[in-house]
């Protein structure tokens, strides 16, 4: 196991109210580290990277991930927060990764925000 996946289990899925979760290479569109059964393709990888050069398409049209189309609730430079029903999908972008996580029905999505954002304070305090 890698350091990003002990980061994704122990900062992240044990908090309960992250579903899924991966780490998103920015300058390469590929997946240094994921959940089990978390399946993103390159060509969503790289949407995840483009989501950030292009804040306005992707506020106006979200995401079509995992068989949902999620819609934008929030995008800036360093986040994007969409949802579908009661699932969520979030983006956290760091000085060279995306931090890429998933909640359902069942979690609380303020939970899963602050866990994700505080993974990414961390990575951005270590200049990565």
């Amino acid at each position: 196991m890698n350091q990003f996946q002990h980061l994704i289990n122990d900062c992240l899925i044990d908090t309960r109210h992250v579903e899924q979760a991966a780490v998103v290479v920015t300058k390469t569109a590929t997946i240094t580290a994921a959940t089990t059964r978390f399946n993103i393709s390159p060509q969503q990888a790289q949407m995840f990277v483009d989501a950030f050069k292009h804040l306005m398409s992707t506020r106006g049209h979200g995401f079509f991930f995992q068989e949902r189309l999620y819609t934008c609730v929030r995008a800036d430079k360093n986040s994007v927060y969409s949802k579908c029903g009661g699932h969520g999908l979030l983006l956290v972008k760091t000085a060279l990764y995306i931090i890429v996580a998933t909640y359902n029905e069942n979690m609380y999505p303020s939970v899963c925000v602050e866990a994700v954002e505080k993974l990414a304070e961390y990575l951005r305090e270590k200049g990565r």
